[in-house]
C-alpha cells in the first residue's frame, strides 16, 4: 500500500528554520569562545566524537525502529518492509517519524550534519591559527566555500521535502548515520588535511578556483513538463554536474599531491551516479514514453560527451 502520511514543512517564525538553527549555533560558539571556549582543541577529539556520533545514531535508529512496529501501515516506507529485521532497521520502516508535529527526518536531514561540518571546520581553523599564527588561504578558502554551500542548503531547507530522502526512503539507520556521523567527520576532510598538510596558494590561482565554485547552476525542475532546453537539453541532471564542479572547488585548495582532500569528490561521484540511476527508474515509471524521448534526445545523464 502507498504511504499517504507525506512530509510537511515545520512552521516557521522569522525566517527559514534550519537557518536560524546555524544562527543560533554561531551565536553560542561565538559566546562560547569569547568566554574561553577552547575551540582549537577540538580537532584532537575527533576520532572520539566521530564513535559517539555513531553510537547515538545506532540507539536513535533502534527507537525508530521500534516505533515503526506500531505505526500504521499508511506510514510506513514503500522499501524498507521486507520482512528482514537487519536490512528493515538499515533502510528504516516509517517514512516520516513523528512525534505530534515534530518531523524527525526532516530535522536530522540537514541541519546536525551540516551545521556540525562548519562548526569542524572553523575549528580546524582556529587550530591552524594557533599552529601558524593565521589560517592560511586555502583554509580560508576551503571554510568560506563550504560555508556558504551550508547557508544556502539551510536557507531553502524546504527543498528537501521533494528529495527522494524523504518522499521515498524510510528512516532508518542508514540515513540517520549519514545525517549525524558522516556528513560532518568526511565532509571536513579538506579542511583536516589542511591543517595536517598546509598548501601554499597564490592569489591567482585561488581567483581561479573562485570561478570554478561560483559557476551558476540551476535546480532541479518541478512541474508536468520536461525540459529539453538550456542545461536540461545537454543533460540529464545537470544539478548533478553542478554538485560535482563545486566539490572539484572544495579539493582544489588542497593540492594534488594527496588523494585523500578527493575523497568527497570520489565519494559524491559515486553517490550521484546510483542516485541518477534511481532517478531514470523513477522518471520512466512516471513519465512513460515522454522520458524515453527525452533520453533520446538528451543522451547524455550528468557529464556532457562522457556520461
Amino acid at each position: 500500500m502507498a504511504p499517504t502520511q507525506g512530509p510537511r514543512a515545520p512552521l516557521e517564525f522569522g525566517g527559514p528554520l534550519g537557518f536560524q538553527a546555524l544562527v543560533l549555533t554561531a551565536l553560542l560558539v561565538g559566546l562560547g569562545m569569547s568566554a574561553g571556549l577552547p575551540l582549537g582543541a577540538l580537532p584532537e577529539m575527533l576520532l572520539p566524537l566521530a564513535f559517539v556520533a555513531t553510537l547515538t545514531a545506532f540507539i536513535f535508529s533502534l527507537f525508530l525502529y521500534m516505533k515503526a512496529q506500531v505505526a500504521p501501515v499508511s506510514a510506513l516506507a514503500p522499501g524498507g518492509n521486507s520482512g528482514n529485521p537487519i536490512y528493515d532497521f538499515f533502510l528504516g520502516r516509517e517514512l516520516n517519524p513523528r512525534i505530534c508535529f515534530f518531523d524527525f527526518k526532516y530535522f536530522c536531514e540537514l541541519r546536525p550534519g551540516l551545521i556540525g561540518w562548519v562548526l569542524i571546520n572553523l575549528a580546524l581553523l582556529m587550530k591552524e591559527a594557533e599552529l601558524r599564527g593565521s589560517p592560511s588561504l586555502a583554509m580560508w578558502l576551503v571554510n568560506g566555500f563550504q560555508l556558504l554551500y551550508v547557508g544556502d542548503a539551510l536557507w531553502h531547507e524546504e527543498a528537501v521535502l521533494t528529495t527522494m530522502d524523504i518522499t521515498h526512503d524510510g528512516f532508518g539507520f542508514m540515513l540517520a548515520f549519514g545525517d549525524m556521523a558522516w556528513v560532518p567527520f568526511t565532509y571536513s576532510l579538506q579542511a583536516q588535511f589542511l591543517l595536517h598538510h598546509p598548501q601554499p596558494l597564490g592569489l591567482p590561482m585561488a581567483s581561479v578556483i573562485c570561478l570554478i565554485n561560483g559557476l551558476e547552476t540551476i535546480s532541479t525542475a518541478t512541474g508536468r513538463k520536461l525540459l529539453v532546453s538550456g542545461w536540461w537539453g545537454m543533460v540529464r541532471h545537470p544539478n548533478y554536474l553542478g554538485d560535482l564542479i563545486m566539490a572539484l572547488a572544495w579539493s582544489l585548495p588542497c593540492g594534488v599531491s594527496h588523494l585523500l582532500p578527493y575523497f568527497y569528490l570520489l565519494y559524491f561521484t559515486a553517490l550521484l551516479v546510483h542516485r541518477e540511476a534511481r532517478d531514470e527508474r523513477q522518471c520512466l515509471q512516471k513519465y512513460g514514453l515522454a522520458w524515453q524521448e527525452y533520453c533520446r534526445r538528451v543522451p547524455y545523464r550528468i557529464m556532457p560527451y562522457i556520461y
